[in-house]
């Protein structure tokens, strides 16, 4: 027996089979697991984002209570900003929206024919393989079974759409408390803190708000530019519908290298509708966009901060996608970046001890 427990090869393989039959039992349990899940993200998901919120808008909250303004006072004047220029926004952009809408809507069987029209003629040139209009076709099929089986799923949860409202109303309240006794909770999780892991832990908070704090705000300035940009060459280029296009690019900037191309992919799919020097004007732009935004604006307005290789960020992405979709995409680079901190801070620590 001896012989087995010192032989490495043997203790690896051990590990191994435990590890196996772990996985299973836990996959045996993924039901327990995913309503668990499902529950925390319906209970906790609006607190994450009021935090989040609360954690972009802070630093001026701080300064403002550092210049003798009340902290509620502080957060009641930014609220008061924030309404008044989105109430500007909403006023010249609406009518705007609208109008793009009705447009698209009106157009809808056009560009609907003009499809067809494109797929038809793919179908009827000979040099393509049958295999690939085969494919051509089982697509198109399964895109528009899913655009009805969404809609179909939409109709029939109202209930889900009202919780959904009722969600983002209530995460301003959070926002608001969470804003206002933001030292508070600081100070509660030290107290809760042993006196010998004090210096550590607040150094440890500092290091994540260094490394979070420029990504999450400099992120939104980001999005902006990058979206005025686009709209700015949507209008250059003569594309329809330039500011419903462009508000996608610029919403999804804010997922690090995949952002950029899901951003394209609906202004690419107007365009094929159009012709194909639409498409290449359309192609143009985006990747002067992102060249802009990888060399001048993201260095300037986020610069690099989170100290992260590539293959970690995509891994964080394609991660963060399964776990919770759009939203864990777009949450993954910073929590992973937090995680990398502690982990840091934990080797680090552990570090001094055994030299001690």
């Amino acid at each position: 027996m001896e012989r087995f427990t010192n032989n490495k090869l043997f203790v690896w393989l051990v590990y191994l089979i435990l590890g196996l039959i772990a996985i299973y039992f836990l996959l045996q349990l993924k039901p327990l697991f995913v309503t668990i899940y499902v529950f925390l993200k319906a209970v906790l998901g609006p607190f994450i984002i009021a935090m989040i919120i609360s954690y972009v808008l802070n630093p001026i909250v701080t300064m403002l209570h550092e210049r003798k303004v009340p902290r509620t006072i502080a957060v009641l004047l930014i609220y008061a900003v924030f309404c008044a220029a989105i109430a500007v926004l909403l006023v010249n952009l609406i009518p705007m929206f609208v109008g793009q809408v009705q447009e698209l809507n009106h157009h809808i069987p056009e560009l609907t024919m003009r499809a067809q029209s494109i797929v038809t003629d793919l179908n009827n040139t000979s040099f393509l393989p049958e295999s690939f209009r085969d494919g051509v076709d089982k697509a198109l099929l399964s895109i528009e079974k899913r655009i009805s089986e969404s809609l179909l799923h939409l109709v029939n949860n109202i209930g889900s759409m009202l919780s959904a409202v009722f969600v983002v109303f209530i995460i301003p309240f959070l926002a608001f408390y969470i804003l206002k006794d933001f030292d508070v909770f600081e100070r509660t999780i030290i107290t809760y803190v042993p006196k010998s892991h004090r210096k550590n832990t607040v150094r440890l908070m500092k290091d994540i708000d260094q490394a979070l704090g420029s990504y999450i705000r400099g992120q939104f300035l980001v999005c902006v530019i990058v979206g005025t940009l686009a709209y700015g060459g949507y209008l250059l280029i003569g594309m329809p519908y330039a500011l419903l296009l462009a508000s996608v690019v610029a919403i999804t900037n804010v997922i690090p290298y995949l952002g950029p191309f899901f951003g394209a992919a609906p202004a690419l799919l107007m365009a094929s509708t159009i012709s194909l020097k639409m498409m290449i004007y359309v192609a143009i732009v985006n990747t002067l966009c992102q060249i802009l935004e990888g060399n001048v604006v993201s260095p300037q307005v986020v610069g690099r901060t989170l100290h992260l290789h590539p293959l970690l960020i995509i891994f964080a992405l394609l991660a963060g996608g399964q776990i919770a979709g759009i939203a864990g995409m777009i949450l993954a680079v910073p929590i992973f970046a937090a995680c990398k901190v502690i982990v840091q801070h934990m080797f680090a620590y552990y570090v001094r001890r055994k030299i001690i």
